[in-house]
């Protein structure tokens, strides 16, 4: 899990360029926030990767619950950090221009924690169903379930809406299964 570099890589640089190229007063003051929160903690993290990161195990048998605030916000390299902090620029400025700040605010803050609760019952479920403990080890970061969780909103106020995934049209029912396969063939894990 202990994949983060420190300091200013490549992927920070051009996150950082793509956020000045938006323009600061065309990123509504949410959105600006999480992207600030999840840059300020990928350059001086709460603590190691392995100490925030989400599991069965950490979270439920060890009832270290904190992670389900703390595993979102981390991220485990700077391309992880680019691709979810692009995501959120984009879907934030056009859901939080339609949802206005404050509800915005608390949807990030629900979908943030909610998405944890999920991917723990989910892999529980894994360690019973497969009867497999492993899948009570698997420990995660970043803010991947918040940006699909904003898709799905993006895709109910917007329906009928065509995507562009790397310069290919595709329908945006479909965009975030495309973004996910692209997204984990560029940066697996």
């Amino acid at each position: 899990m202990e994949r983060r570099q420190r300091g200013v890589s490549a992927g920070l640089l051009l996150l950082l360029y793509q956020i000045y190229q938006v323009g600061f007063e065309n990123i509504p003051s949410v959105t600006l926030g999480v992207l600030v929160l999840n840059i300020f903690l990928f350059l001086s993290p709460l603590r190691p990767l392995t100490e925030v990161c989400l599991s069965v195990n950490e979270a439920v048998h060890r009832q270290n619950w904190q992670r389900l605030l703390l595993a979102p916000f981390h991220h485990a390299d700077d391309w992880h950090l680019y691709y979810n902090m692009i995501s959120m620029l984009w879907k934030g400025i056009m859901l939080e221009r339609k949802l206005k700040s404050i509800w915005f605010a608390y949807i990030i803050a629900v979908f943030s924690v909610l998405i944890g609760v999920v991917y723990i019952v989910l892999e529980f479920l894994l360690v019973i169903i497969l009867d497999d403990p492993s899948y009570g080890m698997n420990c995660g970061v970043g803010f991947s379930g918040v940006l699909f969780a904003l898709k799905v909103l993006n895709n109910h106020y917007n329906p009928g809406r065509v995507s562009s995934v790397f310069g290919l049209p595709i329908s945006s029912r479909y965009a975030c299964w495309v973004e996910l396969v692209a997204i984990h063939l560029i940066s697996p894990g």
